[in-house]
């Protein structure tokens, strides 16, 4: 299925054309792909443009999936996935993304113009765990915060109610403290 309002080098354009269009001012770039400078930019284009990176058996997380819900205003240099199959998945598909070879579950992962991508719970909830392990991922958690007031009280649950993970408590104890502060406000 084409899509009307992306384009992508050389589908029906070629790179030299999509550049050429980029500097005149009539095209913008969109993750892997451009789109019409007057379009709005929405999650199904976000998602839409990422199609050529993605296979069926992964799902966007994390700060890509932030980036595609609309939490976060510019796209990852990477793109984080995660296998969305349960058959492992043995080489790594691209060198723009970060790959993590653990299962998701269905009800964390949502089709978004054909793209698989982890529910906005889930993906605040990834960045938490990631921020409990050391990982710097406060701004983009106080991104999600702020595009979805109250979502830390539905992420803690997604992962009370979901399999073991690395930083699981941590990360349930701080969305707790988060949902109790969205609370007092």
């Amino acid at each position: 299925m084409g899509w009307p309002f992306l384009y992508f080098a050389g589908d029906r354009l070629s790179t030299a054309e999509l550049s050429a269009a980029r500097l005149d001012g009539d095209l913008v770039e969109v993750g892997e792909a451009y789109m019409p400078t007057d379009a709005v930019e929405t999650r199904e284009l976000r998602a839409g443009s990422l199609r050529p990176l993605m296979s069926a058996a992964l799902a966007l997380t994390r700060r890509s999936a932030a980036w595609v819900h609309g939490a976060l205003a510019e796209p990852p240099v990477r793109h984080d996935v995660q296998r969305f199959s349960a058959r492992r998945i043995h080489s790594v598909v691209d060198n723009r993304l970060v790959y993590r070879d653990v299962a998701l579950r269905g009800e964390d992962v949502m089709a978004i113009s054909g793209v698989a991508v982890t529910t906005p719970a889930r993906t605040l909830a990834d960045l938490v765990r990631d921020q409990c392990g050391g990982v710097d991922t406060a701004a983009e958690i106080a991104a999600v915060l702020r595009w979805s007031p109250g979502l830390a009280s539905t992420a803690a649950q997604v992962l009370a109610d979901g399999p073991p993970l690395h930083h699981k408590r941590a990360a349930i104890a701080v969305l707790r403290t988060c949902a109790q502060e969205e609370v007092a406000r």
